[in-house]
């Protein structure tokens, strides 16, 4: 199982990103796939999950309204489309992924497999 994380870079506070996780070796439409992110010196947090079997959605309280999840089961692909972004948004972001749905969606342990991360970074 592998998951790619992609489309990290440096953009401008207000601007946009979208970041894209692409996993291969699995059943991807099963997968419930979420977000984290990791900022200097700081524990890694969760950002936003998407449930494998509805489409459910849940985002942290820091990024709701300017974040979006979303997934193509058909390109074994979940994106992260990231408005308004601040300086505190600056971070490594990883997708992980797991077989199941965890009422602990935001916890670093509920997830199995975990890509290489990419760096975004918010700066003028």
């Amino acid at each position: 199982v592998q998951l790619q994380a992609s489309g990290g870079g440096l953009v401008q506070p207000g601007g946009s990103l979208r970041l894209s996780c692409a996993a291969s070796g699995l059943t991807f439409s099963r997968y419930s796939v979420a977000w984290f992110r990791q900022a200097p010196g700081k524990e890694r947090e969760f950002v936003t999950a998407i449930r494998g079997s509805n489409g459910a959605t849940r985002y942290a309280d820091s990024v709701k309204g300017r974040f979006t999840i979303s997934r193509d089961n058909a390109k074994n692909t979940v994106y992260l489309q990231m408005n308004s972004l601040k300086p505190e948004d600056t971070a490594i972001y990883y997708c992980a992924a797991a077989s199941y749905w965890s009422i602990y969606y935001y916890q670093r342990n509920s997830y199995t497999y975990w890509g290489q991360g990419t760096l975004v970074t918010v700066s003028s």
